[in-house]
């Protein structure tokens, strides 16, 4: 009789932080998209790591709410992939301790994410759930035995602590845990409106929201920086320090070499430039307003699928909780 094949299983999460934008789409959601039909995919809100930089939780249930939303209306497919609240499966509580015995104070501060956090941020003192956020992270991939972990190149020296941490463990007690590989998304970080070097975040108001309609990324892409040389409509450009450039690249790739030729010539303003930008991107986020204004009509589908994927991963959660107590004599 043939061996079935098993899927390799998939964690992937964000913290709630409201309405996505698209650095989140490209960055993140297509590419979720698309593994969630060739592996086993787990998504979750990350409701705890928002502690770890701010102690404010007044709006963490409704952010959820709406991102999840996007999520939905990207095309997660909760059949296929639960999504659920880190908050609710109360077993990464326990491994995060767990784990936490296996990892140095010193390893952790190495960790080169915290000093860009604690610089961008403007943090003063780091707490000790701040420096151990990648802790609680590696529970996280570890509870669903994941194989692989979708990140961005920023994201890798998390992804190489949770291998660590897996290994540790497996050396302690016993083969528990799979060493989860990253995986890298396929396209690039996209900038921010303000900077071709600038990442898009909501706190530097530099975004376009997957839930813009025509008028309001037309109002915010009008406004974006271009290359600085280009003054004067007839003015040659230079597309490639030129970040709305760098949105057509994505949004509008069959123009592509149209839009330079005219940028280069000077005859193409950044008027023009922008307003064909502008309209590309409206064409990629006209169904995603469409599949998302059903959930907003609905709000109780979006509750009823976390508590479907909180149902899920609880027992994922359980199984491996027995599996690590078992290895560790604590059964």
């Amino acid at each position: 009789m043939a061996e079935i094949a098993t899927k390799k299983r998939i964690l992937s999460g964000m913290r709630p932080t409201g309405k996505l934008h698209l650095g989140h789409l490209t960055g993140a959601l297509e590419n979720w998209v698309t593994l969630q039909d060739d592996y086993d995919s787990y998504h979750f809100v990350a409701d705890y790591h928002t502690l770890t930089t701010s102690l404010d939780t007044a709006d963490v249930y409704e952010n959820t709410i709406e991102m999840v939303m996007d999520w939905l209306a990207a095309g997660i497919d909760p059949e296929k992939s639960p999504i659920f609240r880190q908050s609710q499966v109360k077993e990464h509580t326990e491994l995060h301790l767990i784990l936490s015995m296996l990892i140095t104070k010193n390893r952790l501060e190495r960790n080169p994410s915290i000093k860009d956090q604690v610089r961008d941020l403007n943090i003063e003192n780091i707490t000790y759930g701040h420096l151990g956020y990648p802790v609680l992270q590696a529970a996280d991939i570890l509870m669903y035995r994941a194989n692989l972990v979708p990140v961005g190149e920023d994201q890798l020296s998390h992804v190489e602590i949770s291998r660590e941490i897996s290994r540790s463990f497996n050396n302690t007690w016993g083969e528990v845990f799979p060493v989860p590989e990253p995986k890298l998304t396929s396209f690039a970080r996209l900038p921010g409106l303000d900077g071709i070097d600038k990442k898009m975040s909501k706190s530097m108001g530099n975004t376009v929201l997957l839930s813009d309609g025509p008028d309001e990324v037309w109002g915010k892409l009008r406004k974006a920086v271009t290359d600085p040389q280009k003054v004067r409509k007839n003015d040659p450009g230079r597309p490639d320090v030129c970040l709305v450039f760098t949105y057509h690249k994505k949004f509008n790739p069959n123009e592509l070499d149209e839009i330079r030729t005219g940028c280069e010539s000077g005859d193409l303003g950044c008027v023009d430039c922008k307003k064909k930008c502008s309209a590309a991107i409206d064409t990629t986020l006209a169904p995603h307003i469409e599949r998302r204004a059903e959930y907003e009509q609905d709000v109780s589908r979006v509750v009823d699928i976390l508590h479907q994927g909180e149902e899920q991963a609880r027992k994922a959660a359980g199984e491996t909780m027995g599996m690590v107590r078992e290895a560790m004599k604590m059964g």
